[in-house]
C-alpha cells in the first residue's frame, strides 16, 4: 500500500506542471551526502513517520464474487493508516526552491483525496477514498526539526503532508460450490442366520396378512355403546 501511495503523489506532482519544467518528484531520504550529488531542481518527499488509525478499525468480513457472480474468498475489512511525509524543494537558489515548494503547496492544499485515476493495486481495487491534508494541521508526528536532525542535515522550509490511506485485508479462499447431488453407498449386513446374505425389508400392504412388526392387519377396538339419557348400567 506504501508504494502505491507513492506512486499517486508523484502522479500528482507530475500533473502539476514540475514534469514540464524539469523538476524531479523523489521519495529519498534528504541527508546531506543525498544534497551533496543531487544536481537538478528536485521535489523530495520523505515518508518519516507511519501510524494506524485506530477510529476507524472494523470487524466481520465481506465477501469476493468472481465473474459469475460465486463467493470464491472472504476478505477481513481494511485498516486505515496514517502516513506522514515531509516535502522539500531543492535547487540552485533558495528563490528557486521557494517557488518550487509555492507550487507544490498550491497543488496539495486544493487536493482533499487522490483522483481514483492516480490509484493503482489494492488501492485502484478496493476503490475507497485515500485523504491528503497537507500543512500539518493536527498532525501527531515527530516534529520537522528532530526529522531534521535524524538525517544529519541542515534545517529547511519544509511542508508536511499526512495521507490516510486503507491497507487491504486478508483474503481466505473458501470451499468450490457444490456441483453434484449427494450419493449413498449402502452396505450389506449380515443377515440373522449368519449366511452372510444382505439383509433385506419386507414390505406387506395394509390388511393383508403378514408375521407380526410387517404390517399385519389390525382391527381397531369397537367404541363403547353410548347410553341414553335415563337409563340405568346393568
Amino acid at each position: 500500500m506504501i508504494h502505491e501511495v507513492d506512486e499517486g503523489l508523484r502522479r500528482l506532482l507530475t500533473e502539476s506542471g514540475l514534469e514540464a519544467s524539469g523538476v524531479e518528484v523523489v521519495f529519498d531520504a534528504p541527508t546531506r551526502d543525498w544534497a551533496a550529488r543531487r544536481s537538478a531542481p528536485t521535489v523530495c518527499v520523505f515518508l518519516y513517520d507511519i501510524r494506524e488509525d485506530p477510529t476507524r478499525r472494523g470487524s466481520g468480513a465481506g465477501e469476493v464474487y468472481d465473474a459469475d457472480g460465486l463467493v470464491v474468498a472472504r476478505r477481513t475489512p481494511p485498516r486505515w493508516f496514517e502516513l506522514t511525509y515531509l516535502v522539500t524543494a531543492w535547487a540552485g537558489r533558495p528563490q528557486d526552491e521557494h517557488r518550487l515548494l509555492s507550487q507544490v503547496l498550491s497543488c496539495l492544499v486544493n487536493t482533499d483525496t487522490l483522483p481514483p485515476r492516480l490509484l493503482t493495486g489494492t488501492l485502484a481495487d478496493l476503490g475507497l477514498l485515500v485523504d491528503v491534508d497537507a500543512g500539518g494541521t493536527g498532525m501527531d508526528a515527530p516534529a520537522a526539526s528532530d526529522v531534521w536532525s535524524a538525517l544529519g542535515g541542515e534545517l529547511k522550509p519544509s511542508l508536511g503532508l499526512r495521507v490516510k490511506a486503507p491497507l487491504a485485508g486478508i483474503s481466505k479462499v473458501t470451499a468450490p460450490p457444490v456441483t453434484q447431488g449427494l450419493v449413498v453407498n449402502s452396505v450389506p449386513q449380515t443377515g440373522p442366520d449368519g449366511d452372510g446374505s444382505p439383509r433385506r425389508l419386507r414390505y406387506v400392504e395394509l390388511g393383508s396378512p403378514g408375521p407380526e412388526g410387517f404390517g399385519g392387519s389390525r382391527e381397531r377396538p369397537k367404541a363403547p355403546a353410548r347410553r341414553r339419557r335415563g337409563e340405568r348400567q346393568p
